[in-house]
């Protein structure tokens, strides 16, 4: 049986709606163009502040910066999603001992802020691990601690009789972790990995106070040799932008690959076997 959660709008809410979304549309258009006029007036537009973005050597710089970015993130989501993994499985564990460590370890680093989770590495280990470590080990250690109750959460979402029809076969509780309950988890909680390899990759900004030289510090050492802080920016967020956005799409591809997945394997177990 259907379940309606809200009534169909009918006729005059229709209207409304579109009535709304116009309205909507032209006050962010007349608060963009007010920006844009008021950019322009300041002579913000002026080829002098953009050519520096187009010299090849600093497009070099913000090249390097960016890939010491891309490098920091991808270190720092894969040691994320297994301290994840490994505390967030912690957590589920029928050892008294072993649940309550994990769970301090975790909501100790999630109270932290990021930023001082990486003062701290780079005051107190920077010279002996590097500033590229103090970096990952900032990133890892909060965003780890998020993803491991993303985890927790995605296990304890699969349905009860999963682990019930695992033990009843014989399977230990490690077993039906690994082979029943993690596979069936981890698409759950899929997207919400991916959503925060986002934050990690937007986290990694936070590089320029150690100062290690990403994207947004190369940026800094452009804007201020330039005085063009505008300009400057507005490239470096668009290549954010793109480089999210891009992540973003690939949750939702991931998603609905997923959902079509188990759309089949229904579709299968109903058919006739012959």
């Amino acid at each position: 049986m259907s379940q309606v959660l809200f009534d169909v709008p009918g006729p005059k809410a229709r209207r409304r709606q579109r009535i709304g979304g116009v309205v909507g549309a032209v006050v962010l258009a007349a608060i963009l163009g007010l920006f844009i006029w008021r950019l322009a007036a300041q002579g913000q537009f002026e080829y002098e502040l953009w050519e520096p973005l187009v010299t090849p050597s600093l497009i070099q710089v913000l090249i390097e910066g960016l890939l010491t970015t891309l490098r920091v993130a991808v270190v720092a989501v894969f040691l994320s999603v297994v301290f994840g993994a490994l505390f967030g499985i912690a957590r589920l564990s029928e050892h008294g001992w072993l649940r309550w460590s994990a769970g301090l370890v975790v909501e100790f680093f999630r109270a932290l802020p990021v930023l001082m989770l990486i003062l701290a590495f780079g005051i107190v280990w920077g010279s002996q691990i590097g500033l590229f470590w103090c970096l990952v080990l900032g990133l890892t250690l909060y965003n780890g601690s998020v993803l491991a109750e993303v985890f927790r959460a995605g296990v304890l979402a699969v349905p009860r009789g999963q682990s019930e029809a695992a033990s009843a076969i014989g399977m230990r509780k490690g077993q039906a972790m690994t082979a029943v309950l993690l596979p069936q988890a981890v698409r759950i909680m899929l997207p919400a990995i991916v959503s925060q390899c986002v934050v990690v990759l937007k986290d990694s900004a936070l590089g320029f106070v150690l100062p290690l030289d990403e994207l947004a510090y190369a940026a800094r050492s452009i804007r201020i040799t330039y005085d063009n802080p505008i300009q400057t920016y507005v490239v470096v967020a668009a290549v954010y932008i793109v480089i999210n956005w891009s992540l973003s799409r690939l949750a939702t591809w991931l998603e609905g690959r997923q959902r079509n997945t188990k759309a089949v394997a229904a579709a299968e177990s109903v058919l006739p076997q012959g």
